[in-house]
């Protein structure tokens, strides 16, 4: 009897045991299109994001990129003892000075302090946010991107699309950009254009895309030259430097923009986009 009941005790406990592991395994797994379960995990493409300025963090099935919204490089954006004004539409002149020069700020050479937006990066006291698949699919239909952040670079900073506010191209403001085509406002210092920080006419990665797919430089690293099977959007599915396993994702296209830049993310999303908080 005494045998049957430590049997019977046995088995309970293995079920139990079981139970448990079913339940973690079903937290850490996700479903791909043709049925198979697979675990998430966290793209080796997140070990190239800033440690200092980015948290990213795996949710079960999810990734969530948290910033402080600044970048990991020089710019003349960073507070400095120069006194810079602009008179904003209204007439009313904003003027931009700080009492030290911040460690990673420099003299601007691509565009000049007449041109400058108003505001420091530092002035920025916020976060960003994004949520998104760890295993992000193509939707049936493209949306268009919006005002303001549509992704996050790997320095930390945010990634704006080609327009500088409602029906305004950014032909207007691309005089304010500094060498590596970003610059402050409405809320914080953005990318807009190819950064030259740590992007010229390569393959690096530049960051990720509000719907969960990985933004690259104007090179693919599969064939180490330009691709030219880019959809609209600028995407394609190969391997990168990050996977063994082809994957889509988008590049900076090859064209030149004012015969001297190239647009960083000119199209739509090709999945399904989460807002940046």
């Amino acid at each position: 009897m005494k045998n049957v009941f430590k049997l019977s005790i046995l088995i309970l406990a293995i079920g139990v045991i079981f139970v448990s592991c079913s339940d973690d395994d079903a937290a850490t797994t996700s479903t791909t299109t043709a049925g198979e379960v697979t675990a998430a995990t966290l793209h080796n493409a997140f070990s190239e994001f800033n440690a200092a300025n980015t948290i990213i963090t795996l949710n079960g099935t999810n990734v969530t990129i948290q910033t402080n919204g600044l970048p990991d490089h020089t710019s003349p954006y960073w507070s400095n003892t120069v006194s810079r004004s602009l008179v904003g539409p209204q007439g009313v002149t904003f003027t931009t000075v700080s009492n030290a020069d911040h460690p990673l700020w420099v003299e601007p050479t691509v565009t000049s302090y007449d041109q400058m937006a108003p505001g420091n990066i530092d002035d920025f006291n916020g976060s960003y946010s994004l949520t998104v698949s760890a295993n992000p699919q193509l939707a049936s239909s493209s949306t268009a991107t919006g005002l303001g952040a549509i992704g996050i670079s790997i320095s930390g900073s945010v990634i704006y699309n080609d327009e500088e506010g409602p029906n305004v191209p950014l032909d207007n403001a691309v005089g304010s950009l500094d060498y590596t085509a970003a610059h402050t406002g409405p809320q914080s210092y953005h990318y807009h254009l190819e950064p030259k920080a740590w992007s010229n006419d390569d393959e690096a990665l530049i960051g990720i895309i509000a719907d969960g797919f990985f933004l690259y430089g104007r090179k693919c690293n599969a064939t180490g030259t330009y691709p030219t099977d880019l959809d609209a959007s600028g995407g394609h599915t190969s391997t990168t430097q990050h996977t063994t396993t082809a994957e889509y994702h988008y590049h900076i296209q090859n064209e030149l923009y004012l015969n001297a830049y190239y647009i960083l993310f000119p199209g739509d999303y090709q999945g399904t986009p989460s807002n940046i908080l």
